[in-house]
């Protein structure tokens, strides 16, 4: 029996999910666009850069705290938005809120969240919130989200805008795999043989969405999420628009899914305080850049007037140490906390949170530094 105290690495987190998941579950968060290009370029970009050390630094303590968009966070990195939590463990964005409560970081909100804005801000009440905004036709709609949003106590906005369409995800195809469900025969073989789950799942409150119930639901009586994209998202978002948000907001907000030096600029000069450097983990334009490869240009380019964040493949302390090292003020994780919250709920989560705090703080020392304000490229020498 593979045990949650056998898990000491990402892949064993992985692992101990697919055990656990139905396989149309499952690969609904491991998945990506097209061949996954991008997904593997994610991580292995890591690889491509070696750390330098320096000794005899004197380190017996080190300060592993970084301050992003006016929030303090205890760890240098924190739990990006995604989306449909409780379908992978019925206590989904609860558990997820309460190990970054636990850690002292940053927790996101998805529009697609199955817990609401309100809740999850009770939960993490002790430290920051994010909400990630998809932006809507319906501009009435995008004000009266934002304001609730405000009215929860969001401290910052996070505006995803690399997703005005969704992604070629060619093994959700394969299975059929969709909310609400309309699996084809191999998909519901798949279920069939994974019976916890599906006892787990009806033994647990409904499954909703409740930052937009009025207009996507889980029974199919609204609309479907495919039919969410494709209908209530708007691909004509301009600049101009964004800069209204920025302007009624009027407080912390980043885009996230900036992957150019001329789209970092852009948001300076809108009004943004930070970007997150993503391709939406290689699950929308596959043959995309790596976000660590961009992230060295963008952080010369607007380092100085804006929080330059990524995401995307990071799956180490040490991953995380270099891209502080190359210009970012810190990092965000999803599959890395959505893989042990499918294995063993918050339990998982607050071991993989932990085991990457550990990684960190033992990586510095061996790297020489006190605090993340110490990182440096002179850490860094690429291949």
């Amino acid at each position: 029996m593979f045990r949650l105290t056998d898990c000491h690495n990402f892949h064993d987190f992985r692992a101990m999910a697919k055990r656990r998941l139905p396989g149309p579950i499952f690969n609904y968060i491991d998945g990506a666009a097209d061949d996954e290009t991008t997904l593997r370029r994610n991580t292995t970009s890591f690889e491509q850069c070696d750390l330098v050390p320096n000794i005899l630094r004197g380190v017996s303590e080190v300060d592993t705290s970084v301050t992003v968009m006016g929030q303090k966070l205890a760890v240098p990195f924190y739990c990006s938005p995604t989306a449909l939590q409780r379908l992978f463990h019925h206590d989904g964005e609860r558990a997820v809120a309460a190990a970054a409560g636990k850690f002292g970081t940053m927790f996101g909100v998805s529009s697609l969240g199955t817990v609401s804005l309100e809740e999850a801000r009770h939960i993490s009440r002790a430290t920051p919130q994010a909400y990630q905004f998809y932006f809507h036709k319906d501009r009435g709609l995008n004000r009266a989200m934002m304001q609730r949003a405000k009215d929860a106590g969001v401290e910052v906005m996070m505006l995803t805008v690399d997703s005005i369409t969704g992604g070629n995800r060619e093994r959700d195809l394969r299975t059929g795999f969709s909310i609400p469900f309309r699996l084809n025969l191999a998909g519901m073989l798949q279920f069939a043989v994974k019976p916890a789950w599906a006892l787990n799942y009806l033994t647990h409150e409904s499954f909703k969405l409740p930052q937009l119930d009025t207009h996507v639901d889980m029974g199919g009586g609204v609309m479907s999420i495919s039919r969410y994209f494709t209908e209530m998202l708007d691909p004509a978002m301009t600049w101009d628009d964004v800069a209204l948000m920025v302007r009624e907001w009027n407080g912390q907000f980043c885009l996230k899914g900036v992957m150019s030096v001329e789209d970092a600029k852009r948001a300076v000069d809108i009004g943004c305080t930070g970007i997150i450097l993503s391709n939406h983990g290689g699950r929308q334009l596959d043959g995309s850049r790596a976000a660590f490869d961009q992230l060295a240009e963008i952080a010369d380019a607007v380092g100085d007037r804006i929080d330059v964040i990524m995401d995307g493949g990071v799956q180490r302390g040490t991953h995380v140490l270099k891209a502080l090292s190359l210009g970012a003020k810190a990092v965000g994780v999803g599959r890395y906390y959505l893989y042990p919250l499918a294995a063993a709920g918050q339990a998982g989560v607050e071991r993989a949170l932990g085991q990457l705090r550990t990684e960190i703080v033992r990586d510095m020392k061996l790297m020489g530094v006190r605090s993340t304000s110490e990182l440096s490229r002179a850490n860094l020498r690429f291949r």
